[in-house]
C-alpha cells in the first residue's frame, strides 16, 4: 500500500456515523475517498446508542438546526442503503404539573412546529397500553426517526463503498496525520486532505487538542428488553428528559420541573438518568439510559442503575418492565458547553468529535459543513 497506489482526496479516520457523514459528503462533491477504521467494524457509540434521530427538544442555539438536515438526510440514504426505518415520532411522556407547564412553553417556540399537546385521554387512546395513573399530558412530535444502529452503521458502509465509491481498510490503525501522507499501522496511505472522527478516543490522535477543549468521555447503562406485547406509538421519553435535553431544559418553566424532581428523584439524577424507550421491528424495547462522567470508561454495570432504569419505566408506561434479553455499556465524548468539536490542528485536517451524544442525530449535518469548509 503505496502513496503511488493510493492517491486520495481525502482520507477519513473512523467509521462510526460522524466518519461516514463526511465520506458521504465528500463522495458527493466527487472526491476520492477512504475511510481507515482500526477495528474490522464501527463498535463505539454509533451502534452501542438507540439509533434515534432526535430533532424535538435538541438544543435551539447547538443541534436543532443541524439534526433537521440530518433527519432529512436519513429519509433519503437510509432507503438507498437497505436502511430500514423501525420507528418514527416522539411522545413526550409528562407526569407532573411542571413538566406539563415545560412543554406548553415549548409549544410556544418554533421548534415545535408540527407538535401537539395531547390530554392522557387521547393518548390512551392512541396507545391503550399507557396506564400510568399519573399521566398529565403527552407532547407528540412527528419529527423523529429510529434505526437499529448495530445493523444501520455496516448498511451506511457498505452502501458508500458500492454505490459512492468509498474505499475502506478496516483493521488499520492511523498512528500520524500530515498530508499528503497519513502513516497506519499498514503503512502510509496518501491524501491531501483529512478528517479524524476518532469517538471518545482521547488518547490515540491529537491529545493536546482534545485535552485542551476539555473533552473527556461519558459512560452509559442500557437495556434491551423483551417484546412488552403492545406497539409504541413512537419513541417514549418522559419528565427526566425534559431537564436534560436543551430545548426543553434551557426554558424558564424548567426551572420549577428541575427543583421537584431535585427533590423527588436525587438519586436518578446522581446517575443521569432519564428514560428513553425505543422499539424495534421485532417489538423488544431498547432502554436507557444512565450518564457518568470519567476519562476512563469502567466496564461494570450497577444493578442499581439498571434498576432505576426499570422502575422509570413502569412509572412512566404503567407497565411492568419485560425480562432483559442484553445489558451493555455505552460510550461517547463529551465536552462541557459544547455540542461539538471541530478543529484545525494542521493545514488540510480536521478533528471532527460530536460532545454531546447527539452523533445520530447531527452527523450527516455536521460532515456536510466539514467537508464544505475543508474543500472550499
Amino acid at each position: 500500500m503505496t502513496a503511488a497506489a493510493e492517491p486520495f482526496d481525502l482520507a477519513v479516520v473512523g467509521a462510526g456515523i460522524v466518519g461516514l457523514s463526511c465520506a458521504y459528503a465528500a463522495a458527493r462533491r466527487g472526491l476520492r475517498v477512504v475511510v481507515l477504521e482500526r477495528s474490522s467494524h464501527a463498535h463505539g457509540a454509533s451502534i452501542r446508542n438507540f439509533g434515534f434521530i432526535t430533532v424535538t427538544g435538541q438544543d435551539r442555539e447547538s443541534v436543532w438546526e443541524r439534526a433537521r438536515r440530518s433527519r432529512d438526510t436519513w429519509l433519503a440514504v437510509a432507503p438507498l442503503a437497505g436502511i430500514d426505518i423501525v420507528q418514527r415520532s416522539l411522545w413526550v411522556a409528562a407526569r407532573r404539573p411542571e413538566a406539563v407547564a415545560v412543554l406548553e412553553a415549548f409549544l410556544g417556540t418554533e421548534m415545535a412546529e408540527g407538535c401537539e399537546l395531547l390530554t392522557p385521554a387521547a393518548a390512551r387512546r392512541r396507545c391503550p397500553a399507557l396506564t400510568a395513573p399519573e399521566l398529565a399530558a403527552v407532547l407528540a412530535s412527528p419529527h423523529e426517526l429510529r434505526v437499529e444502529s448495530r445493523t444501520a452503521i455496516p448498511l451506511l458502509a457498505a452502501w458508500l463503498e458500492r454505490k459512492h465509491g468509498v474505499a475502506f481498510r478496516w483493521q488499520t490503525a492511523v498512528h500520524a496525520i500530515a498530508p499528503p501522507h497519513l502513516e497506519t499501522s499498514r503503512g502510509r496511505i496518501a491524501a491531501r486532505a483529512a478528517i479524524a472522527c476518532p469517538g471518545d478516543d482521547i488518547t490515540t490522535l491529537y491529545p493536546e487538542r482534545l485535552a485542551a477543549a476539555g473533552v473527556g468521555r461519558c459512560r452509559l447503562q442500557m437495556l434491551r428488553l423483551e417484546s412488552p406485547g403492545f406497539t409504541l406509538p413512537a419513541t417514549l421519553m418522559a419528565d427526566l428528559s425534559l431537564a436534560r435535553y436543551g430545548g426543553f431544559a434551557r426554558l424558564p418553566a424548567a426551572a420549577a420541573l428541575k427543583e421537584r424532581l431535585a427533590r423527588e428523584q436525587p438519586e436518578e439524577l446522581q446517575h443521569g438518568i432519564h428514560l428513553i424507550v425505543a422499539q424495534g421491528a421485532d417489538g423488544s424495547l431498547v432502554v436507557g439510559d444512565s450518564h457518568h462522567y470519567d476519562t476512563a470508561v469502567e466496564p461494570f454495570a450497577a444493578e442499581r442503575v439498571d434498576r432505576l432504569l426499570l422502575e422509570e419505566y413502569r412509572a412512566v408506561t404503567g407497565q411492568p418492565a419485560p425480562a432483559v434479553r442484553e445489558r451493555w455499556i455505552g460510550t461517547y465524548a463529551v465536552a462541557s458547553g459544547a455540542a461539538v468539536l471541530i478543529d484545525a490542528p494542521a493545514p488540510g485536517v480536521r478533528l471532527v468529535v460530536v460532545t454531546s451524544g447527539v452523533g445520530a442525530s447531527t452527523g450527516f449535518a455536521i460532515g456536510e459543513d466539514v467537508v464544505n469548509e475543508l474543500c472550499a
